[in-house]
C-alpha cells in the first residue's frame, strides 16, 4: 500500500513537471514564431484558467506608465481603482490577500510580483481559485505562474523595444533623406562665384541635422547678383520645413526688376501666411551692381553682418533694414541701406549660433572673435576658416546650441 502510495506520488510529480515544460515549450515557440501580443497574451490565459483552474486575472504590467495588460473573468470595471503605486509596488514576494485597504483587491486572492533586474515589472492578481482539501492545489503552480508571467512580460517588451528600435531606424533615415534634400536648396561653396570681382565662400552646419538656416546666391543679371542669409526662430524639423518654403519663395520672387523693399514686403505675406504667427525669419539680403560696384541691403532683424574696408581699415556694421519678416502684419518702415564700393572690402554674414553662446547658466553674446579674424588683409576664405577654429565648432564646443552659417563676400 505504501508502495502504491509512493507510486501515485512520482506520477503526480512527473505529470505536474511534465506539464510545466509543455507549457514554457509552446510558450517559447509562440514567442520564437513571433506572434502578436494578444496571441501571446491568449495562450498564457488558456494555461492559466483552462489548465490551472483559475478564475479571475489581473496582470499590470510597466510600459510607460503601469496599464492593465489582461482582464480575465469576473473581474468588472473595478481594477481601475488599483493604483499599482499604492497597493502593489510594496509587495515583493508572492502574497495572500487578506487585508488590502482597497476593496477591490479584496475580491481576489493573491498577488504574483515579477522582478527583473531588481524592479517590479509585472503584477498578477489572482482569484476564485481552485479549492481542495486542505490547501489549495493551486499553491505549487505560484512559482510557475511567476516564471511564465517574467517570460510573457519579456518578451512583449522585446517587441516594443523592436517596434521602437525600427521606428528610430525609419526616422533616422527619413531625417538623413531631410538633410540631403535641404543641403540640396543651400548652394555648397564650391559653387559660389569667385572671379577677378568677387569672392563668395561660405560655412553651414545644422545643429541637428537639418536646421533653420539658409544663406544662397542669385545671378539676377550680367551686371547684378542678389544675395541672402536667414535664420528662423527655433530650430529642427519645424524651422527646416519653413525654411524651405521660404527658399521657394525667395528664389520665385527676387528678380531683376524688383526693389528690395517690395520683395521684404511680399516675403513677409508669404511667411505670415506658411507660419500663422507661430514662427518669424530674420534676414540680410542685398544685391550688388558690378557696374555701378553699389551695393543695396536690407536687414530684417538679423545679426548685423560686418563690413572692413582693407585700405581704411575701417570697421563697420550693416544695420539698415526692418523688423524681423513674419513677425508683424504689416512692415511700417523699411529702411534701406546703400553702399558703394569704391576699395578692397570684406563682409560677412552670420547666423546667431555663431555667436549666442552658452556661459555656465548663462547665453553670452559676443562677436570679438569675428571681429580679430575680420580686421586684416587675409582672403575672405581664410577669415571663415580662422572663425570656424576660434569658436572650436569642428570639436564639438559644448557651448554651441543653434545652427551655424557664415556667408562671406570679398570685392576686389
Amino acid at each position: 500500500m505504501k508502495e502504491s502510495r509512493n507510486d501515485k506520488a512520482s506520477i503526480n510529480r512527473l505529470q505536474l513537471t511534465t506539464f510545466k515544460l509543455q507549457s514554457l515549450l509552446n510558450i517559447t515557440q509562440a514567442i520564437n514564431e513571433n506572434l502578436t501580443r494578444e496571441e501571446l497574451l491568449e495562450i498564457y490565459k488558456h494555461l492559466l484558467t483552462k489548465d490551472l483552474n483559475i478564475g479571475k486575472i489581473l496582470i499590470f504590467m510597466l510600459e510607460d506608465t503601469w496599464e492593465c495588460l489582461l482582464r480575465s473573468g469576473d473581474v468588472g470595471e473595478s481594477y481601475a481603482s488599483i493604483h499599482v503605486e499604492n497597493d502593489l509596488i510594496p509587495i515583493q514576494d508572492i502574497s495572500f490577500i487578506t487585508s488590502s485597504p482597497n476593496k477591490t483587491l479584496n475580491a481576489f486572492d493573491i498577488v504574483i510580483p515579477v522582478i527583473n533586474k531588481g524592479k517590479p515589472v509585472a503584477f498578477v492578481i489572482i482569484g476564485d481559485i481552485e479549492e481542495g482539501e486542505g490547501v489549495s492545489p493551486i499553491i505549487k503552480h505560484l512559482n510557475f505562474i511567476q516564471t511564465l508571467t517574467n517570460i510573457i512580460v519579456v518578451a512583449i517588451q522585446n517587441m516594443r523595444f523592436f517596434k521602437e528600435s525600427l521606428r528610430q531606424e525609419a526616422l533616422k533615415k527619413e531625417m538623413e533623406l531631410a538633410s540631403k534634400m535641404q543641403n540640396m536648396l543651400i548652394p555648397s561653396s564650391s559653387i559660389l562665384p569667385k572671379n577677378d570681382k568677387i569672392c563668395m565662400t561660405a560655412f553651414y552646419l545644422p545643429h541637428f541635422d537639418v536646421g533653420g538656416d539658409y544663406y544662397d546666391y542669385i545671378q539676377l543679371s550680367k551686371t547684378e547678383f542678389g544675395f541672402c542669409i536667414a535664420d528662423v526662430s527655433g530650430k529642427g524639423i519645424s524651422a527646416a520645413l519653413l525654411m524651405s518654403n521660404f527658399q521657394a519663395n525667395l528664389r520665385a520672387l527676387f528678380t531683376y526688376d524688383i526693389s528690395l523693399d517690395a520683395l521684404i514686403e511680399k516675403l513677409n505675406e508669404r511667411v505670415l501666411h506658411s507660419a500663422n504667427g507661430e514662427k518669424f525669419i530674420t534676414i540680410f539680403i542685398g544685391k550688388f551692381n558690378y557696374k555701378t560696384r553699389e551695393l543695396q541691403y536690407i536687414n530684417a532683424g538679423h545679426n548685423q553682418p560686418m563690413m572692413y574696408q582693407k585700405t581704411k581699415k575701417e570697421l563697420s556694421l550693416l544695420s539698415k533694414g526692418c523688423v524681423g519678416i513674419g513677425m508683424i502684419d504689416e512692415i511700417p518702415i523699411i529702411r534701406k541701406g546703400s553702399i558703394t564700393i569704391e576699395e578692397p572690402t570684406k563682409i560677412i554674414c552670420y547666423t546667431d549660433g555663431l555667436v549666442e553662446l552658452i556661459d555656465g547658466k548663462k547665453i553670452s553674446f559676443g562677436t570679438k572673435e569675428i571681429e580679430d579674424c575680420i580686421m586684416n588683409n587675409h582672403d575672405i576664405e581664410v577669415n571663415i576658416q580662422a572663425i570656424i577654429k576660434k569658436q572650436g565648432i569642428f570639436e564639438g564646443s559644448a557651448a554651441i546650441f543653434d545652427d551655424i552659417s557664415i556667408l562671406g563676400i570679398e570685392f576686389f
